[in-house]
């Protein structure tokens, strides 16, 4: 039959998510990165997503489509809540952060937070998140904060901060992912925060291959923690790439 239906334009689409909680019937997932219609028969055609894209990507349009499956739909809504693809739950929508003002001391009062984006997971993060432009991008090992109780303070303010693990996440994943980030994004910093474990070095190994597959050239600095805390190393990189500009 033809009836009115959602159509989603990929090209437009950043995958920020906005438009997964609008929809009562669950028939818009995020997949690889992308919103989409996951079955015809989940959309009510009335288009209450439409007012959730910030970039306009999501319309109406009429075609041949499988009538609207109420119970379908009904049953979809008790999925949403454990997505099968990373990048389908609403909590995964890109967020800037402002975090509160310092006191009118130099220094940052001590616990205050200073996380300025969300998601911070290196897999959750879209690489045209709005606050990767011009970022002073922090990579973290997710350790780190764990062992050094002055992470906020000492590393983050100021920052973008992205984390992940070398040893237990897919290191081919977060090689696309990060030299996507480089790519589309005028990232003006990178300091990679990594624990003195020898597994942990691989992080920088990431970083520097994203570079490199980049063409980038972008300031790149290397810290290591302790396991007992404490900064173990804080330096530039020990790489051999002409194209990295190396931090006085």
């Amino acid at each position: 039959m033809i009836r009115n239906i959602v159509k989603i334009d990929e090209d437009k689409c950043n995958g920020c998510g906005r438009c997964v909680p609008a929809c009562a019937e669950g028939a818009i997932q995020i997949i690889d990165g992308k919103a989409r219609l996951v079955a015809d028969n989940l959309c009510d055609g009335l288009g209450a997503c439409l007012g959730d894209c910030p970039q306009g990507a999501i319309s109406i349009e009429q075609r041949e489509a499988e009538s609207f499956d109420e119970r379908a739909a009904a049953g979809q809504q008790h999925t949403i809540a454990a997505p099968t693809h990373v990048g389908s739950c609403p909590s995964a929508r890109p967020l800037k952060l402002v975090p509160p003002k310092a006191s009118s001391t130099p220094q940052i009062e001590e616990g205050s937070p200073q996380l300025t984006n969300w998601p911070v997971q290196l897999k959750l993060v879209p690489p045209s998140a709005p606050f990767l432009a011009n970022a002073d991008l922090l990579l973290a090992a997710d350790c780190v904060p764990f062992a050094f109780p002055d992470f906020h303070r000492r590393f983050l303010t100021g920052k973008t901060l992205l984390i992940g693990c070398p040893k237990l996440d897919d290191a081919e994943a977060y090689v696309e992912k990060l030299t996507a980030i480089f790519s589309k994004n005028d990232i003006k910093r990178l300091t990679v925060l990594h624990m003195e474990v020898p597994c942990c070095n691989g992080l920088i190994s990431l970083a520097q291959q994203a570079l490199e597959n980049s063409g980038k050239v972008i300031p790149f600095e290397t810290i290591s923690i302790g396991i007992k805390g404490g900064v173990k190393q804080d330096g530039t990189t020990g790489d051999s790439l002409d194209r990295y500009k190396r931090i006085p």
